[in-house]
């Protein structure tokens, strides 16, 4: 039995399937590990409600048609919840024993406390009442009869007034006055004896309380005000349709679906799982198809495209059933398509769609293919707009394109299937409104691409084009400084353009790269033959083939340095070192070998890399033959040239340079005749005209 290839095996088949191999972009463990953490982040909230109890709430989407089983007449909870609300205050409280007996255990405490009030000469304080002259002589001279007679007085008022309640938000003098109307039985008001019960009362119970509410009996209450007042009903019939598939649950549906038991309380663990795995492979999918069509992707641009898909997660759960489609599908679609490609803006369309809820109506069904379709249009054209103008044109017309679809097709579904006009979802206001809505969104998302295009290191048409322009600082000063290399961009340009066009590479990306690929020989442009003037060479002066050769490889560094300090994108400024690889610097190794036959070939090669693209590998190819090309004669034939431009081919092919730029035989091959083609234009000869001699 054959044994089946692995996983990996699989994905690196299906990865680098083109001939020859794609380099990759490796990402690290902990690029690796922040991408898990969101796909699992969004697998679990795309699925957590399938383990929530209970599995439906007012405002889901109907999963299934309820008919009534019997008939019965329901109370309308929301109702019955508001009025609740609107009865919150009202409660019934009751004596916690508990709470009484510590009370009165206080009294007694004070009491006996009473006793010591001699050996303290008086100096104990009741609440900040200080005892008067005329209580501490009735202390002193208080026999034991009358003494217990007191005391039990208290007890007695003090049972009296907890059994009737106390709070603790009472006032100390309108308790001390209530504590001495229970004591009445002591004498006169001015009694000392009285008037230090009620001192001893009202310390004890001051702040404290000795009631709690009585829930059933505060329910019971409520119940009662609530009918006195009146309480909706919802009468049902048996065999009537309660809840149609598709429509938004009511508060009125979901009290029926309880009273008829139809609401699960029990997890559904067995369709959470297919539900979080159908996230995840989701998640992975769009990952892998994103790696195919950009093998150099960064990690944070799969980050980018999995945020995005947590924030429309997130918004609909927010929103519910008045998510539309339209509105979290375009943004991001446009988004991507602009910054990364077509495959990818959607391949992330795809599973969004994917993890839409799949409980939809009918109408919901038809915006989400609309906006499907909508968003293909977005992902197509997105690309290939070469300027924001443009791309502000595709958020004008593709929502009102859109909008003029559904109200065709929720038409003929009011014709065909009498749909109720009523509803808001096929309301035209509704829809305009929507539509505007839309526009806006993807007119506000057009002025954020400049934002995400520096957090995220995203390349759109319209960023491509305004680095290309020759007024920018950069080229201006590479223009004055170093006029032959300017020169010599422009022609390189010419051919990597044509080059790029003819087998379908990346035609923006190429001419704005080329345009900067020499931007390092502004630290020294004399050292560079096409900027020496009168003949001048610094190399013959120096005459040291090794600091030549350092200053061949500066070019490429501090051309790195001038792309970070001027924030050029990541893939313009791979141009710089690509564009030469790890080419030998041949003249100079000759040089230094001459003198030094074991000089070492490595010495004498840039530090690379080696092109990781078609679009870089294209700009080595030109840059090679650019030279060789000028050099022809006019009167050189095309089949010359082709031989010329072959041998600089085949040189770079020998030495491994263009092994991982994903370039094909048959594509080189075309490069080379698009090449000659260029040259043809270039070399065309002018006509001689007259001259006349003025008299």
């Amino acid at each position: 039995m054959a044994k089946l290839p692995s996983p990996q095996k699989i994905w690196r088949i299906w990865l680098g399937s083109q001939s020859p191999r794609r380099p990759i972009l490796r990402w690290s463990a902990t690029d690796k590990l922040g991408l898990l953490m969101v796909c699992l982040l969004l697998a679990i909230f795309s699925s957590y409600k399938l383990l929530a109890v209970p599995d439906l709430k007012p405002g889901d989407i109907a999963q299934f048609n309820v008919i009534a089983p019997r008939d019965a007449k329901i109370i309308d909870t929301k109702d019955l919840k508001e009025k609740k609300q609107g009865l919150k205050e009202n409660f019934v409280q009751v004596i916690d024993k508990n709470q009484s007996n510590n009370l009165e255990k206080t009294v007694l405490k004070k009491i006996n406390t009473l006793r010591t009030l001699k050996d303290n000469n008086f100096e104990v304080d009741l609440n900040e009442n200080s005892l008067t002259n005329s209580e501490k002589s009735w202390l002193i001279n208080v026999s034991d009869n009358k003494w217990e007679e007191w005391k039990e007085e208290i007890k007695n008022v003090s049972r009296k007034m907890l059994s009737q309640g106390i709070i603790n938000t009472l006032a100390l003098d309108q308790l001390n006055e209530a504590s001495s109307l229970q004591l009445i039985d002591l004498g006169g008001k001015d009694s000392p004896s009285r008037s230090l019960g009620a001192k001893i009362l009202s310390s004890s119970f001051h702040q404290k309380s000795n009631l709690i509410v009585d829930e059933l009996k505060t329910n019971i209450l409520l119940e009662n005000l609530i009918h006195q007042d009146g309480i909706n009903t919802i009468n049902v019939k048996e065999g009537n349709l309660i809840l149609k598939k598709g429509e938004t649950i009511s508060s009125q549906d979901f009290a029926i679906l309880e009273h008829f038991n139809k609401v699960g309380r029990s997890p559904r663990p067995l369709k959470w799982l297919i539900t979080f795995s159908e996230a995840m492979c989701g998640c992975g999918l769009l990952l892998m198809i994103m790696r195919r069509e950009k093998p150099r992707l960064k990690a944070r641009h799969g980050l980018l495209s999995l945020t995005l898909l947590f924030v429309v997660q997130l918004t609909k759960d927010w929103i519910g059933p008045l998510a539309s489609p339209m509105q979290l599908i375009l943004p991001p679609t446009l988004l991507l398509s602009q910054g990364i490609g077509t495959t990818t803006s959607l391949a992330w369309m795809a599973t969004a769609s994917l993890l839409w809820p799949s409980s939809l109506n009918e109408l919901t069904e038809i915006r989400l293919i609309i906006a499907c379709v909508a968003g293909s249009f977005v992902a197509f054209l997105g690309r290939r707009m070469r300027s924001r103008a443009q791309v502000l044109q595709i958020a004008v017309f593709i929502p009102f394109g859109a909008l003029l679809g559904q109200w065709f097709i929720f038409n003929q579904l009011i014709k065909e299937k009498n749909i109720g006009s009523n509803n808001l979802s096929i309301d035209p206001n509704s829809l305009f409104n929507e539509t505007v809505i839309i526009s806006a969104i993807l007119m506000i998302t057009i002025l954020i691409i400049p934002i995400l295009e520096n957090t995220f290191g995203l390349l759109t048409r319209a960023r491509l084009m305004e680095l290309a322009d020759q007024e920018r600082p950069l080229l201006r000063r590479l223009s004055r400084e170093a006029p032959g290399t300017f020169e010599h961009t422009l022609t390189i340009s010419s051919l990597a353009e044509e080059g790029a066009r003819v087998i379908g590479a990346d035609v923006d990306l190429i001419k704005t790269g080329a345009l900067y690929h020499d931007i390092g020989k502004l630290h020294a442009p004399n050292w560079f033959i096409e900027n020496q003037k009168d003949g001048i060479n610094p190399h013959e002066e120096i005459k040291n083939p090794y600091k030549s050769a350092d200053i061949l490889q500066a070019h490429v560094d501090e051309g790195l340095k001038l792309a970070r300090r001027y924030r050029l994108p990541s893939p313009i400024a791979d141009f710089i070192p690509e564009h030469q690889g790890t080419l030998k610097m041949g003249y100079f190794l000759h040089k230094a070998r001459e003198s030094d036959p074991s000089a070492s070939e490595k010495r004498f090669r840039y530090k690379g890399p080696i092109p990781h693209s078609k679009e870089t590998g294209i700009l080595m190819l030109a840059d090679g033959c650019e030279a060789a090309l000028r050099a022809l004669d006019a009167s050189s034939s095309d089949n010359e040239a082709c031989k010329t431009v072959r041998k600089i081919i085949q040189s770079r092919q020998l030495d491994g340079q263009l092994k991982e730029s994903s370039l094909t035989r048959a594509e080189i091959e075309i490069i080379l005749r698009a090449f000659v083609s260029v040259w043809r234009r270039m070399r065309h000869r002018r006509l001689k005209y007259p001259s006349f001699n003025s008299r």
